[in-house]
């Protein structure tokens, strides 16, 4: 149960530190000290809904359909390699970065409604909830719960930090260095968690 629920833990964590839309929104927000627990508990909390969508469902159809959690895993696996792949070629392709955003970030009504479309309308929420997630726990049989566990833990670790500790990343991630070390570190642990897959 302890390894399912670290290998979620870390997948999960994966998955949520690339650069995008959402994660960009949490660190202005916090950079502002604005609503930052209403944001980053929405985030986390609807990652924890769909994770569940995810985990439970995938766990009902392996159980119904024997093939399909061999497909599932084999399919994880080939999706976290080209996933990782992704985040090593970002870490060695053009430098990017993070400009901490304009404006004031309006009332917590409009704040967390732009949360909510960030996350409820971008399909790689669902791609990386639902589908990846759930796939890749139908290869922890017996211990789906523990997996789903660790990823919903790292979605409230991960939010929370970023919110909360976004003043002291903003230094350190202004420099195109920081970006390419955290792609690095995505893209290599997806593998291994790949590589787990295949020979677990």
């Amino acid at each position: 149960m302890g390894a399912a629920y670290l290998a979620g833990f870390a997948l999960g964590l994966s998955l949520i530190l690339a650069i995008g839309a959402q994660n960009a929104f949490v660190l202005r927000q916090g950079l502002r000290r604005a609503h930052v627990l209403p944001v980053c508990l929405t985030c986390a909390v609807s990652d924890a809904v769909l994770i569940a969508v995810g985990v439970g469902g995938f766990g009902w159809l392996a159980t119904s359909v024997p093939w399909l959690a061999p497909a599932m895993r084999w399919g994880g696996a080939a999706f976290l390699a080209v996933y990782g792949a992704m985040s090593l070629r970002a870490a060695f392709g053009p430098a990017e970065h993070l400009d901490p955003a304009e404006g004031d970030g309006g009332g917590l009504w409009r704040v967390l409604g732009t949360c909510l479309a960030l996350t409820w309308l971008n399909p790689h929420v669902y791609l990386d909830t639902v589908v990846l997630l759930g796939s890749v726990s139908a290869g922890w049989e017996g211990a789906r719960p523990a997996f789903g566990g660790g990823a919903v833990t790292a979605s409230f670790v991960f939010f929370l930090a970023l919110g909360y500790g976004a003043r002291l990343l903003l230094p350190l991630f202004a420099r195109p260095l920081a970006w390419r070390a955290l792609d690095a570190l995505v893209g290599v642990t997806m593998w291994a968690i790949a590589v787990g897959l295949v020979t677990g």
